[in-house]
Protein backbone atom coordinates (compact mmCIF):
# COMPACT_ATOMS: atom_id res chain seq x y z
CA UNK A 1 0.00 0.00 0.00
CA UNK A 2 1.32 3.36 -1.26
CA UNK A 3 2.22 5.84 1.83
CA UNK A 4 -0.67 8.53 1.86
CA UNK A 5 0.84 12.42 1.18
CA UNK A 6 1.00 14.74 3.82
CA UNK A 7 -2.29 17.91 3.93
CA UNK A 8 -0.71 21.35 3.67
CA UNK A 9 -2.38 21.49 6.74
CA UNK A 10 0.61 19.14 7.93
CA UNK A 11 3.11 20.43 5.88
CA UNK A 12 2.44 24.53 7.40
CA UNK A 13 3.23 22.36 10.64
CA UNK A 14 6.14 20.56 9.77
CA UNK A 15 8.09 23.64 7.46
CA UNK A 16 6.88 25.78 11.07
CA UNK A 17 8.75 22.78 12.93
CA UNK A 18 12.13 23.37 10.72
CA UNK A 19 12.02 27.18 12.03
CA UNK A 20 11.24 26.54 15.81
CA UNK A 21 13.67 23.79 16.22
CA UNK A 22 16.50 25.48 14.93
CA UNK A 23 15.67 29.58 15.66
CA UNK A 24 17.78 29.59 11.94
CA UNK A 25 17.40 32.30 9.25
CA UNK A 26 16.74 30.22 6.27
CA UNK A 27 16.58 31.11 2.18
CA UNK A 28 13.80 29.72 -0.45
CA UNK A 29 16.58 27.07 -1.67
CA UNK A 30 17.90 26.26 2.19
CA UNK A 31 14.04 25.14 3.04
CA UNK A 32 13.97 22.77 -0.08
CA UNK A 33 16.98 20.91 0.67
CA UNK A 34 16.03 19.96 4.29
CA UNK A 35 12.34 20.15 4.08
CA UNK A 36 12.34 17.34 2.05
CA UNK A 37 14.68 15.30 4.02
CA UNK A 38 13.62 16.37 7.49
CA UNK A 39 9.88 16.71 6.76
CA UNK A 40 8.90 14.95 4.43
CA UNK A 41 7.82 17.81 2.19
CA UNK A 42 8.48 17.12 -1.73
CA UNK A 43 10.79 19.65 -3.03
CA UNK A 44 8.21 21.20 -5.65
CA UNK A 45 5.59 22.44 -2.86
CA UNK A 46 8.08 23.83 -0.08
CA UNK A 47 7.76 27.38 -1.81
CA UNK A 48 3.90 27.10 -1.86
CA UNK A 49 3.89 25.85 1.46
CA UNK A 50 6.07 28.69 2.43
CA UNK A 51 3.99 31.48 1.19
CA UNK A 52 1.15 30.25 2.79
CA UNK A 53 2.57 30.49 6.16
CA UNK A 54 3.92 33.81 5.15
CA UNK A 55 0.36 34.85 4.58
CA UNK A 56 -0.73 33.53 7.66
CA UNK A 57 2.11 35.43 9.63
CA UNK A 58 3.47 32.69 10.79
CA UNK A 59 6.70 33.39 9.04
CA UNK A 60 8.52 36.54 8.42
CA UNK A 61 10.16 37.30 5.99
CA UNK A 62 13.36 40.24 5.17
CA UNK A 63 15.20 41.08 2.28
CA UNK A 64 19.20 40.64 3.08
CA UNK A 65 20.84 41.97 0.15
CA UNK A 66 19.89 40.52 -2.89
CA UNK A 67 18.18 37.44 -1.20
CA UNK A 68 14.99 37.34 0.64
CA UNK A 69 15.35 34.88 4.04
CA UNK A 70 12.75 33.66 5.86
CA UNK A 71 12.32 33.12 10.24
CA UNK A 72 10.13 32.48 12.63
CA UNK A 73 10.35 32.35 16.21
CA UNK A 74 7.63 30.47 18.88
CA UNK A 75 7.21 33.20 20.76
CA UNK A 76 6.80 34.98 17.19
CA UNK A 77 4.19 32.18 16.07
CA UNK A 78 2.14 32.09 19.62
CA UNK A 79 1.65 36.17 19.21
CA UNK A 80 0.67 35.52 15.39
CA UNK A 81 -2.12 32.57 16.59
CA UNK A 82 -3.33 34.57 19.28
CA UNK A 83 -4.14 37.86 16.97
CA UNK A 84 -5.67 35.46 14.54
CA UNK A 85 -7.86 34.32 17.52
CA UNK A 86 -8.85 37.29 18.65
CA UNK A 87 -9.59 38.45 15.04
CA UNK A 88 -11.59 35.62 14.35
CA UNK A 89 -13.47 35.56 17.65
CA UNK A 90 -14.73 39.10 16.91
CA UNK A 91 -15.98 37.54 13.42
CA UNK A 92 -17.41 34.89 15.54
CA UNK A 93 -19.29 37.60 17.78
CA UNK A 94 -20.53 39.80 14.48
CA UNK A 95 -21.63 37.02 12.83
CA UNK A 96 -24.05 36.04 16.29
CA UNK A 97 -24.82 39.15 16.13
CA UNK A 98 -26.32 39.22 12.67
CA UNK A 99 -27.89 35.82 13.22
CA UNK A 100 -29.97 37.39 16.14
CA UNK A 101 -30.58 40.46 14.16
CA UNK A 102 -31.94 38.38 11.47
CA UNK A 103 -33.97 36.21 13.84
CA UNK A 104 -35.41 39.11 15.50
CA UNK A 105 -36.89 40.51 12.15
CA UNK A 106 -38.29 36.61 10.93
CA UNK A 107 -40.11 36.80 14.75
CA UNK A 108 -41.70 40.54 14.20
CA UNK A 109 -42.79 39.35 10.50
CA UNK A 110 -44.78 36.53 11.56
CA UNK A 111 -46.41 38.84 14.27
CA UNK A 112 -49.86 39.32 13.19
CA UNK A 113 -49.76 35.80 11.34
CA UNK A 114 -50.59 33.82 14.73
CA UNK A 115 -52.95 30.73 14.05
CA UNK A 116 -55.79 32.59 15.62
CA UNK A 117 -59.87 32.34 15.71
CA UNK A 118 -60.10 35.70 14.05
CA UNK A 119 -57.40 35.00 11.23
CA UNK A 120 -58.82 31.78 10.40
CA UNK A 121 -62.05 33.55 9.80
CA UNK A 122 -60.36 36.49 7.76
CA UNK A 123 -58.43 33.55 5.66
CA UNK A 124 -62.54 31.75 5.27
CA UNK A 125 -64.00 34.79 4.30
CA UNK A 126 -60.60 35.90 1.26
CA UNK A 127 -61.36 31.90 0.22
CA UNK A 128 -64.82 32.76 -0.08
CA UNK A 129 -65.20 35.73 -2.11
CA UNK A 130 -62.56 34.23 -4.17
CA UNK A 131 -64.25 31.28 -4.97
CA UNK A 132 -67.31 33.79 -5.70
CA UNK A 133 -65.63 36.12 -7.97
CA UNK A 134 -64.23 32.97 -10.13
CA UNK A 135 -67.78 32.19 -10.00
CA UNK A 136 -69.29 35.00 -11.38
CA UNK A 137 -66.54 35.26 -13.88
CA UNK A 138 -67.17 31.76 -15.61
CA UNK A 139 -71.10 32.51 -15.30
CA UNK A 140 -70.46 35.73 -17.17
CA UNK A 141 -68.33 33.99 -19.98
CA UNK A 142 -71.01 31.52 -20.49
CA UNK A 143 -73.29 34.83 -21.63
CA UNK A 144 -71.35 35.48 -24.40
CA UNK A 145 -73.33 37.77 -26.59
CA UNK A 146 -74.98 39.12 -23.49
CA UNK A 147 -71.81 39.84 -21.54
CA UNK A 148 -72.24 43.82 -20.77
CA UNK A 149 -68.84 44.38 -21.59
CA UNK A 150 -68.99 43.07 -25.08
CA UNK A 151 -72.44 44.31 -25.49
CA UNK A 152 -71.14 47.91 -24.82
CA UNK A 153 -68.31 47.01 -27.78
CA UNK A 154 -71.34 45.82 -30.36
CA UNK A 155 -73.02 49.12 -29.22
CA UNK A 156 -70.38 51.08 -29.94
CA UNK A 157 -69.39 49.38 -33.18
CA UNK A 158 -73.09 49.92 -34.57
CA UNK A 159 -73.72 53.35 -33.07
CA UNK A 160 -70.04 53.98 -35.42
CA UNK A 161 -71.62 52.48 -38.77
CA UNK A 162 -74.82 54.41 -38.02
CA UNK A 163 -72.95 57.43 -37.74
CA UNK A 164 -71.34 56.99 -40.83
CA UNK A 165 -74.73 55.46 -42.93
CA UNK A 166 -76.34 59.15 -41.77
CA UNK A 167 -73.12 61.07 -43.05
CA UNK A 168 -73.47 59.28 -46.23
CA UNK A 169 -77.44 60.43 -46.39
CA UNK A 170 -76.84 63.91 -45.98
CA UNK A 171 -73.94 63.88 -48.75
CA UNK A 172 -76.35 62.21 -51.30
CA UNK A 173 -79.04 64.63 -50.19
CA UNK A 174 -76.90 67.62 -50.42
CA UNK A 175 -75.68 66.59 -54.07
CA UNK A 176 -79.58 65.85 -55.31
CA UNK A 177 -80.57 69.33 -53.81
CA UNK A 178 -77.87 70.49 -55.72
CA UNK A 179 -78.57 68.82 -59.07
CA UNK A 180 -81.98 69.48 -58.90
CA UNK A 181 -81.41 73.42 -58.24
CA UNK A 182 -79.15 73.93 -61.38
CA UNK A 183 -82.29 72.38 -63.13
CA UNK A 184 -81.17 68.76 -64.21
CA UNK A 185 -82.70 65.77 -63.77
CA UNK A 186 -81.92 63.79 -60.77
CA UNK A 187 -83.89 60.24 -61.66
CA UNK A 188 -80.42 59.37 -63.25
CA UNK A 189 -77.76 60.36 -61.04
CA UNK A 190 -80.31 58.42 -57.96
CA UNK A 191 -80.17 55.10 -60.35
CA UNK A 192 -77.04 55.41 -60.93
CA UNK A 193 -76.28 56.10 -57.13
CA UNK A 194 -78.64 52.89 -56.42
CA UNK A 195 -81.54 54.71 -55.01
CA UNK A 196 -84.68 53.67 -55.51
CA UNK A 197 -88.44 54.10 -53.96
CA UNK A 198 -87.25 52.18 -50.47
CA UNK A 199 -84.24 54.44 -50.25
CA UNK A 200 -84.80 55.75 -46.22
CA UNK A 201 -83.19 58.81 -44.40
CA UNK A 202 -81.89 57.48 -41.46
CA UNK A 203 -82.20 60.70 -39.54
CA UNK A 204 -85.76 60.14 -39.37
Amino acid sequence: MSKRGLSMEEKKTKMLEIFHETAEFYSLKDLEKIAPKSKGIVVQSVKEVLDDIVSDGFVQMDKIGTGNYFWSLPSAAGATKQALLSKNQKELEALNAKIEEVSGGIEEAEKGREDTPERRKMLSTLSELQETSSSLKNELSAFGAADPIKYEKKSQAVKVCKDAAVQWTDNTMILLSYISGIGSEIEPIKAQLGIDDEWEDLKT
